[in-house]
């Protein structure tokens, strides 16, 4: 039977069950009497299993079926569910999700997990005490042994160097989660590691640490006349490494793979992503309990598509929307009833066409929120604190391409809002709060945006901390300083000047990278927005797009150019008289509905050639960005439009004030204004 047919398949449903377990293990810990959360937990270890075994991966297999004699005993009452064996569980899961994602890679998903079977087996038959042995084995063992398993090249490389005076080491480095270009990162080990020896294996490959497509920790194997501790010292010189361990290899206890990675079946990495269009998907199985399933759900059919060729769709699609848009203005200008009204109806089709291809590209929040729980318990259990993530919205959909981006900037909010938000049990109570503090993860659409909030109970942003340190940062002067509402003395804190800090403490411990947060939400065509009350908590909010391919604008003239302006960012149009253009600090400002609103002319901004200037009226565009506004002096409105973005390419990507490109239906290109940067 041929089975890399099945490969992508089994992986895609392998990281359901596991992401299944992970959440429904974390709903048992509050819930432990609760069995019916066991048989879910039990039937998708159950259904894991046989995938395995079907494919072959038989280490899988075992340790599943080590888990599922767990589950089972807890099922029938002979085991009591303890923190013990939840976190035993937890290590299993770790282990498999380690080697799906070495299968993911072109692996062969093998891996020694006789200590996590041995701590399983020891909760099966009730033996505590050793449980306890088992789990300081598995301390040692991470910290001694080698992780990796070598081919027979690689071994016969680690055997001969150590015959001429050569040490093999495996070093892993872990780096900082707020660190910026992890590339670079991995680039600067690698420098350091050839001057010191021979690099010979990477896990993972080099091309995909090259590529970023790591979480924070890489494993590098080498062979040097260095010492363990020298190549440490080197390799913690280079900034944002939180970690590094050196283990020196024996050759004759490594664990040797009978094949190498190019005798496995191989997957394109951009092809490893898969868009999932239903979940109601039943994983292929042997077992009768799955063929049950099938048969039960057959009435719901679905189909997994590539996100690849979701993007190729997208693309034809943007294409489609320019020559309707030129169709539309050819039809008025001939002004024939005929094509006019087979126009319409193709305009008609094609919108609904369009609704259908976003809503296949849409995928909901909870791919991303999912992670988070076991993220939360983790990080409360290491800070000693006791934390409840409340998690709303989950199943708001966002873009793919708009999914792909925000779960590192959410990572960052979550774990300063539990770092350095919620205090800690003792002080909780101190002040008269309950010890266990509370964050609440929202999601929620509204119009063409979707936002999601992050607010926690804790210890709030206290104003004159911030000022002191935006004040020693020369973030912002004395006089800037006394003018600021509160809510703009929070947003200090995204600004750069506050990440650079060693020590942060003073300042409740925020600001450590959020200006990157910012950034990137930003480069979504997004805005973060903070509210805080000092000793009751703090509000994160990001406004995100639904797409960022086809969006809605306002075409404007300026004299023979047409610039394209977002509806997201417009409040309103006006024109308004000459003689009602102030001056205040130099600066051109109107008054807006009580409002002093700055006013900018894009004619100056673009460098657009003038050659009437005698009209008594002006026309304006009102765009707000978060708080602050700001009026855009245009020549003349055109109307309202759906355009297709298209970037400028690498060529012209940092033009200032410009974030791309349309086609327009009459064949002209018109420039999109990203209002973002024009409001400062």
């Amino acid at each position: 039977m041929e089975m890399n047919q099945y490969l992508e398949v089994f992986i895609e449903e392998s990281k359901e069950h596991l992401q299944s377990c992970n959440e429904k293990i974390l709903e048992l810990e509050k819930n432990p009497s609760d069995l019916s959360i066991v048989n879910e937990i039990f039937r998708s270890a159950h259904t894991l299993k046989g995938m395995s075994a079907t494919m072959g991966y038989e280490d899988l297999a075992n340790l599943t079926h080590q888990m599922e004699n767990v589950l089972d005993a807890i099922r029938n009452g002979k085991l009591h569910v303890t923190s013990e064996i939840f976190d035993a569980v937890f290590a299993a899961i770790d282990d498999l999700e380690e080697m799906v994602l070495s299968i993911a890679d072109g692996g062969d998903g093998k891996k020694d997990v006789t200590t996590v079977v041995e701590m399983l087996k020891a909760i099966e038959s009730g033996d505590t005490s050793n449980l306890v042995k088992t789990q300081t084995a598995a301390t040692l063992e991470k910290t001694n042994l080698a992780s990796q398993e070598y081919d027979d090249f690689e071994f016969t490389v680690i055997q001969q160097s150590s015959e001429q005076g050569f040490s093999a080491y495996e070093l892993t480095v872990s780096l900082r989660e707020d660190c910026l270009l992890k590339a670079a990162r991995v680039y600067m080990v690698f420098e350091i590691l050839e001057q010191l020896g021979e690099v010979i294996k990477s896990v993972p490959a080099v091309d995909l640490l090259e590529e970023e497509k790591f979480d924070s920790q890489f494993t590098v194997s080498i062979v040097s006349k260095e010492s363990a501790d020298d190549i440490k010292q080197k390799v913690m010189k280079v900034s944002e490494i939180d970690e590094a361990t050196v283990v020196l290899l024996d050759p004759s206890s490594l664990s040797v793979s009978g094949k190498t990675q190019k005798n496995l079946p191989q997957q394109e990495a951009t092809g490893q992503v898969n868009e999932v269009v239903d979940s109601d998907k039943t994983p292929n199985s042997n077992s009768q309990e799955q063929a049950s399933k099938v048969t039960a759900k057959s009435s719901s059919k679905t189909i997994r598509v590539n996100i690849e060729r979701l993007d190729i769709l997208m693309n034809l699609f943007e294409e489609l929307v320019i020559d309707r848009g030129r169709l539309e203005q050819i039809s008025k200008d001939l002004n024939n009833s005929e094509l006019d009204e087979t126009v319409e109806r193709m305009s008609r089709i094609s919108g609904d066409l369009q609704n259908i291809i976003l809503n296949m590209r849409m995928v909901p929040v909870e791919t991303v929120f999912n992670r988070f729980p076991r993220m939360i318990r983790q990080l409360a259990k290491d800070l000693n604190k006791k934390i409840n993530l409340d998690i709303s919205g989950a199943e708001t959909e966002l873009d793919r391409t708009v999914i792909d981006e925000i779960g590192d900037p959410l990572v960052h909010l979550l774990r300063n809002a539990i770092d350095h938000g919620v205090e800690m049990p003792a002080e909780r109570l101190k002040n008269g709060k309950p010890e266990t503090g509370n964050v609440y993860l929202r999601a929620y659409h509204s119009g063409n945006h979707v936002f999601i909030e992050i607010e926690d109970d804790g210890a709030g942003i206290s104003r004159e901390r911030v000022l002191k340190k935006a004040l020693d940062r020369g973030v912002v002067t004395e006089q800037i300083a006394a003018t600021l509402t509160d809510k703009q003395v929070y947003e200090l804190i995204f600004s750069s000047g506050f990440s650079t800090a060693d020590k942060i403490s003073d300042i409740s411990g925020r600001g450590v990278g959020l200006d990157v947060v910012k950034s990137t939400i930003e480069s979504l065509g997004g805005t973060v927005s903070i509210d805080a009350e000092e000793g009751k908590g703090s509000l994160f909010s990001i406004q995100l797009p639904l797409t960022l391919s086809i969006i809605s604008v306002m075409l404007v003239e300026l004299q023979k150019e047409k610039y394209a302006i977002p509806l997201s960012s417009i409040i309103e149009t006006a024109v308004i008289k000459k003689e009602d253009i102030l001056q205040a600090h130099n600066q051109k400002v109107i008054d807006f509905r009580g409002k002093i609103v700055p006013l900018v002319d894009l004619n100056e901004i673009f460098e657009v050639p003038q050659e009437n200037e005698n009209d008594d009226f002006v026309s304006l565009i009102i765009v707000r960005k978060g708080e602050k506004m700001a009026a855009l002096v245009v020549d003349s409105f055109i109307g309202q439009q759906e355009i297709v973005l298209k970037s400028l390419g690498n060529y012209l990507d940092s033009v200032f004030a410009i974030s791309g490109a349309t086609i327009l239906g009459d064949g002209q290109v018109a420039l999109i204004v990203d209002c973002n940067s024009l409001i400062k």
